[in-house]
């Protein structure tokens, strides 16, 4: 596990170095996955390179809660930057009913927003937090949480995250807190996606599953976010 954590690191710092870049810029939602993220990134490049951005939007007050004591725990440098009234003035401009998936995507791609102008600002990359789990399933919004400039993340699955987590220290109210957006109270990943983590996982890894509900729904999420995962396409002439 250390082995992997320091060439998680050495590859943080390569990804600046080459980008001519002074740090690393993320989100702090209060999950593991921005945990593990920040905190890899606090010990690959020190506190002056890193900064936390903490975007509550209409969420959950432990969730922040839970990022300002990571970020304590860790020195961790880090902004408050309230996104709920910005959202809001969104939505009462566009003038019509919005679907709530919609209205979560607006969430993720205004923190994308805010990211990248404090980003540019600073002269730092923005990191992505997602996990293999998500990423593979689509499990992310396109230019929302996937706008980053690096993903450090996207090769474990949700199970290496704990372990990352644990060998890290992480506060275990973090690591056991349900997987969640924060998009409401009660709301979870796995409620939402209709399988758990541990399925997910395991199917991901080995390519086995008994469940042929769940493997027939993690397919078809496969297949429909495809388009996330690649480029945009160009016509050619």
């Amino acid at each position: 596990m250390q082995e992997i954590l320091n060439r998680c690191r050495q590859w943080i710092r390569v990804q600046i170095t080459s980008a001519g870049a002074s740090g690393i810029i993320l989100g702090l939602s209060g999950g593991i996955d921005s945990a593990v993220a920040a905190v890899i990134a606090r010990e690959a490049l020190g506190r002056d390179k890193v900064l936390g951005v903490i975007m509550p939007c209409h969420s959950i007050e432990r969730d922040q809660a839970d990022a300002e004591l990571l970020a304590k725990k860790f020195d961790i440098d880090y902004k408050i930057v309230n996104l709920s009234e910005i959202f809001d003035t969104v939505l009462k401009t566009l003038g019509s009913e919005i679907p709530v998936t919609a209205q979560s995507n607006l969430k993720a791609r205004l923190r994308m927003s805010i990211l990248y102008s404090l980003a540019q600002s600073k002269n730092f990359l923005v990191c992505g937090t997602s996990n293999r789990s998500e990423y593979e399933t689509g499990y992310f919004t396109k230019y929302g949480d996937a706008g980053v400039d690096l993903m450090p993340l996207a090769n474990f699955l949700k199970r290496d995250i704990r372990n990352l987590a644990r060998a890290l220290e992480i506060p275990a109210c973090i690591i056991d807190k349900a997987p969640s957006a924060g998009l409401y109270e009660g709301q979870t990943d796995e409620n939402d996606m209709g399988f758990t983590y541990d399925v997910l996982d395991e199917y991901l890894a080995s390519g086995k599953i008994d469940n042929i509900q769940a493997r027939e729904r993690i397919e078809n999420m496969r297949r429909k976010s495809e388009h996330k995962r690649k480029p945009v396409p160009i016509f050619k002439i």
